[in-house]
């Protein structure tokens, strides 16, 4: 029940910086907790799971979160000492919305009829372009230019395939069931409730980390949310508003700026 490497692909949303007409997705961003633990609570009677493997469980998780139409992903995460807040919903029809934090920057991103947009404070963008070894003479003009405006990335454009992966539910979700051995040693944890839903819980431990995968119990066994505690990659991403319409509307267009204006050899 591979789930790592799926959000991984959020690094591409978490740091873009344009300079000459190039948005470079951020490094590999690792979970780190976001919200308090899940309470205790009484399973559901009659237990939905009852008679199945720990295994089997994860089977029919993987299987119902991978024919959602649409979810929302909540979590907060670290990568290279810096703190990356991601809250955003997609759908599979290469439609999302959401919000991501970087340190103190923070920005808006949509994304629909395969444009991406993103419109980022001050310190969004110096953050995400000092991280990428941008000189500081060639920010402040970006900085400028972007200023209480949505940056458009355009298909073909640096960054857009990119953002793209993130903004596609299928692509997200791929690696979900790539390895089923990943399933080898779960065990079945006490039930608990994440955001008033009770959950299973499927448990693992390998080399001083400690993943839990929250299953519900009622409804669809869609994945809730994954834990990670220990190891180099500790934190947490919850799953929610599974289809759920995801309805983007694409900024005016006098308050947007083509990525292509970025390149020194275009007067902005």
């Amino acid at each position: 029940m591979r789930s790592q490497s799926s959000h991984r692909k959020l690094r591409a949303a978490a740091v873009v910086c344009a300079v000459a007409a190039v948005a470079v997705p951020a490094p590999a961003a690792a979970w780190a907790a976001t919200r308090a633990p899940a309470r205790a609570v009484t399973a559901p009677t009659p237990d939905p799971f009852d008679g199945l493997t720990p295994g089997q469980i994860a089977d029919r998780a993987v299987d119902a979160t991978r024919s959602a139409d649409s979810l929302r992903m909540t979590g907060r995460v670290v990568s290279e000492g810096q703190d990356l807040d991601v809250d955003f919903s997609v759908d599979d029809k290469g439609s999302c919305q959401g919000r991501i934090g970087v340190d103190d920057g923070e920005a808006e991103l949509r994304r629909l009829d395969d444009i991406t947009y993103m419109k980022g404070d001050e310190a969004f963008w110096r953050i995400s372009m000092t991280s990428q070894g941008i000189p500081e003479n060639q920010i402040a003009p970006v900085i400028e230019l972007v200023k209480g405006r949505w940056l458009k990335i355009a298909p073909g454009q640096a960054g857009s395939a990119d953002l793209g992966e993130i903004c596609d539910l299928d692509s997200l979700l791929d690696d979900l069931d790539q390895d089923k051995d990943d399933r080898a040693g779960l065990r079945r944890g006490p039930d608990r409730e994440v955001d008033h839903t009770p959950v299973a819980t499927l448990v693992k431990k390998e080399s001083g980390e400690t993943t839990t995968v929250s299953v519900a119990q009622e409804g669809k066994p869609y994945i809730r949310q994954v834990v990670r505690t220990g190891g180099e990659e500790p934190g947490s991403m919850t799953l929610s508003e599974y289809d759920r319409p995801v309805d983007v509307t694409a900024p005016p267009a006098d308050e947007t700026v083509d990525l292509s204006r970025l390149d020194p050899g275009v007067p902005a």
